[in-house]
């Protein structure tokens, strides 16, 4: 006689669901952007307003080149007062790229990220939208 195999139960992705947003399971257990670089696991997820920045004088402090951790400013840096200065981030249209947190914005600004771009023009055409974003930590 052979063995029935058991048919997985329609409800197990409801109920995945309902524990994620409870945050009863953690997030990296279910959800992976499909192009998360090797050696990282998200730790959580959300949607945020982003712009970007470059280091002219009119769009910084007196010190232009240099973020608000002290390292010098470059591609895959962020500015932002929503997460802690080193968090990483890896945000979706962005292959392969995770960016750190180095950088401060004005006061005023709570929810929202600044992305730096060495060119000025890329910084325009970038402009301002939401973007998903994962938190992520090395694996």
């Amino acid at each position: 006689m052979r063995k029935r195999e058991r048919a997985r139960p329609a409800y197990i992705p409801i109920i995945a669901t309902i524990l994620l947003s409870l945050s009863l399971i953690p997030i990296g257990y279910l959800v992976m952007p499909k192009s998360l670089p090797h050696g990282y696991r998200v730790v959580s997820r959300g949607t945020i307003l982003a712009s970007a920045y470059n280091s002219l004088p009119g769009q910084t402090d007196d010190s232009p080149w240099i973020t608000a951790s002290g390292t010098r400013c470059r591609e895959g840096v962020i500015a932002s007062n929503h997460f802690p200065i080193g968090t990483k981030l890896y945000i979706e249209g962005y292959r392969g790229r995770v960016f750190v947190v180095e950088d401060r914005m004005n006061a005023r600004y709570k929810k929202k990220i600044d992305i730096w771009f060495r060119e000025y023009n890329d910084a325009r055409r970038f402009g301002v939208r939401k973007v998903k974003y994962y938190v992520v930590k090395s694996a």
